[in-house]
């Protein structure tokens, strides 16, 4: 049986499986063309509330809201197996791979947002965003909209595509998570030199535990994590000579392990697939990309990047501590927010609330290709 067992994410598609495929969508179901929910201020909607064994394939959801930054005023949140606490607790921009509350056209294996040029009066709206993770449940499974904007939200448009199963959901298949962070600012570590204008790799400082790193995620229990969307805003360039702020190392600790990590890096762009800076600005591939990008020359505005551990996952028994430098050995103070995705078998540490909506909004914004002051 071996030379039919698939090689490549394409092999598995002739093998047919049982299974009952479903789906949940915003469809108008007087046969009209009303196929959009509306959720006002401050209110909670429920896109999914399914009762079985199964898996979430695929998400697919657009929204149109006329309050600025909307998109990191929005809450999505998920829930498995009528757990309390959700496994899935992010502003929706963020969670769908885009931070600062930017819509931005990008494709990636798990996660894209096709985003086109039409802006409404209050910024860019237009945007379809879908996910591909897996999303197992033993019993049952539950998606919410939380709108924490001040406008209603005129049009959730959304499918959420899934199949069930008589057969037991295995012991060793873990829950989606995702969970966002931020820093605003992040400490910033003062070194000192002498020299004048030092190069990159002889910027003074050192970082021999980690302590002051940007935490990106902090998961208790046994699993694997598998990516993470990390935006910045580097308005700390100006207050230094050195402007980029991707010299941050990224720092794995499992386990509980102390100092030296499993994982050590040596950047912040070598983490996630770049080199020398990024270059090339704005681009996106299957396991990483720059969503985001300011000036590839002068590093000063807003960033935003993901790296996908599909290939790569990172395990662990009782716990993972991921991190990154912000700056050499954490020497600039600027905006940092994040997601992270991971699976897990047994049941998570319980998520903070998130910060409120005025805390979690970018600080400088592209309005019509300029900046609020």
């Amino acid at each position: 049986m071996e030379f039919w067992q698939p090689n490549s994410p394409l092999g598995g598609l002739a093998h047919v499986k049982s299974g009952r495929s479903k789906r949940e969508s915003s469809w108008d179901q007087t046969g009209g063309n009303r196929d959009f929910k509306i959720v006002p201020p401050g209110e909670t909607f429920v896109i999914a509330d399914i009762t079985g064994t199964g898996r979430i394939e695929h998400i697919w959801l657009t929204t149109r809201c006329y309050s600025e930054k909307y998109l990191r005023k929005l809450i999505i949140e998920m829930y498995w197996d009528g757990e309390e606490n959700p496994s899935v607790r992010a502003p929706l921009g963020d969670f769908f791979g885009v931070g600062h509350a930017v819509a931005k056209h990008f494709i990636s294996l798990p996660l894209n947002a096709i985003f086109g040029p039409r802006r409404g009066p209050k910024g860019p709206f237009a945007a379809a965003m879908n996910s591909y993770f897996p999303m197992p449940f033993g019993s049952s499974a539950k998606i919410q909209i939380i709108n924490e904007s001040d406008q209603p939200i005129q049009n959730l448009f959304y499918y959420v595509d899934y199949e069930l199963t008589d057969e037991p959901l295995p012991d060793d298949v873990g829950r989606f998570h995702a969970y966002y962070r931020q820093e605003k600012p992040t400490q910033k570590v003062i070194h000192t030199s002498d020299e004048e204008d030092p190069a990159p790799w002889d910027l003074p400082g050192t970082n021999l535990t980690g302590d002051d790193n940007y935490v990106i995620l902090d998961a208790v229990g046994k699993g694997h994590y598998v990516g993470c969307v990390l935006s910045i805003d580097n308005f700390d360039a100006g207050n230094q000579v050195f402007t980029w702020p991707g010299e941050g190392d990224d720092m794995f600790f499992i386990d509980g392990e102390v100092w030296p990590p499993s994982l050590h890096g040596t950047g912040t762009e070598d983490y996630f697939g770049a080199a020398w800076g990024f270059p090339s600005g704005e681009y996106s591939g299957p396991y990483h990309g720059i969503t985001l990008g300011a000036s590839p020359q002068e590093h000063f505005g807003l960033w935003s990047m993901f790296r996908w551990h599909i290939e790569d996952p990172v395990r662990f028994e009782k716990s993972l501590r991921v991190s990154i430098e912000h700056g050499h050995a954490n020497d600039q103070g600027n905006d940092y927010s994040s997601v992270a995705y991971w699976y897990q078998v047994d049941a998570h540490a319980e998520h903070a609330d998130l910060a409120p909506v005025a805390e979690r909004l970018p600080r400088r914004w592209p309005e019509h290709g300029l900046w609020d002051e």
